[in-house]
């Protein structure tokens, strides 16, 4: 139980299986130090609200429309309304971003998010959603163009000068979680009583799903705390400037890098923390056999990890040269403030 500095670090991560949804998960970290509770849940509650990355319509062109405050022939929704509906479609993209799709249609009916015509690489996560009424049968043409990005995004700033007339730019909700609720409740270790459980309960509008969601959201926060620690920059590394090849430099860089970088699923990075495992090279020191006798690590975990650090070119156990990994320990102890061993 005992961690940094002598603090009682989170030995149990757990998820509500039972309730546990697309779109819901419940969460339990303990034991945490008294008041650790509040500190942790609501820097991620905050980071998971506004910092995840998403993808929405920014704007849309529709033909025979000049700007927003007018009508559509033939269409019972005035621009306005038809310009909110476009505003709930949920886009998915494994492509890049921004991109531009059309709807075309000309069967009287309602109009979903189902008439878009889409290409390979972009889905929609409700098709279901309403768009329009087309009255009567006529042809409607509308351009679609879709942005990237975090949290919030109003639609002064998707106006772009190269915009012909008639685009009209929409507000950008990017953000995929849609609440966050947590609560901290009391915890026993032992005889003692005065511990935080954090409760974390994270809802998604179906675009990432919340485990993920708060994988993510705890890597940013990771991320921006390291300048307070001191963790190496692998681009500003002495030590790199003293290795003899371009090989080795680059391996250094490598070895340097947080593991949070390699986007392991919560419970596997949830066990690394829990050795207290920060970089990629202090990982590949390990065998799998000595992974395995990690508290809560399984064969599933073991094989993510494996296929994670083999994208690095890397395995666990894997040899580095000896001027190599004297310079990452250097680097290392440096950035924990620590004499580096001889």
């Amino acid at each position: 139980m005992s961690g940094l500095s002598g603090f009682a670090m989170p030995e149990s991560f757990t998820v509500d299986e039972e309730t546990t949804t697309a779109t819901y998960s419940r969460f339990f970290a303990e034991p945490l130090e008294q008041g650790f509770g509040n500190t942790l849940g609501n820097g991620l509650r905050r980071v998971l609200l506004s910092s995840l990355d998403g993808i929405a319509v920014s704007s849309i062109q529709i033909d025979g429309v000049s700007h927003e405050f007018t009508t559509i022939q033939d269409v019972i929704e005035d621009v306005t309304d038809v310009v909110l509906n476009f505003k709930k479609i949920r886009f998915l993209c494994d492509g890049e971003v921004p991109r531009t799709l059309e709807l075309k249609v000309s069967k009287a009916g309602s109009i979903t998010a189902a008439n878009i015509e889409l290409d390979s690489v972009t889905t929609i996560i409700n098709p279901e959603q309403h768009l329009f009424t087309l009255d009567k049968s006529r042809t409607v043409r509308i351009q679609i163009e879709l942005a990237t990005g975090r949290g919030f995004r109003v639609a002064d700033e998707n106006k772009r000068e190269d915009h012909p007339i008639g685009v009209i730019p929409i507000d950008c909700l990017f953000s995929p979680v849609v609440r966050v609720a947590y609560a901290v409740h009391q915890c026993r270790v032992g005889q003692h009583t005065d511990y935080d459980q954090l409760e974390l309960e994270v809802w998604t509008d179906g675009r990432i799903e919340p485990d993920e969601g708060l994988r993510q959201a705890a890597h940013i926060l990771q991320e921006h705390l390291n300048v307070f620690t001191g963790v190496v920059s692998a681009d500003e590394s002495e030590s790199a400037e003293l290795l003899e090849t371009d090989e080795d430099r680059e391996l250094l860089r490598t070895l340097l890098r947080s593991v949070g970088d390699i986007e392991l699923s919560v419970r596997a990075q949830n066990c690394l923390n829990n050795a207290t495992i920060g970089t990629l090279g202090e990982l590949i020191g390990y065998s799998e056999a000595e992974m395995l006798k990690f508290r809560n690590f399984g064969q599933k975990s073991l094989n993510e990890i494996k296929d994670k650090i083999a994208e690095f070119g890397l395995h666990l156990d894997y040899p580095v040269k000896e001027l190599v990994r004297k310079a990452f320990e250097r680097e290392l102890a440096a950035a924990k403030g620590e004499e580096p061993e001889e």
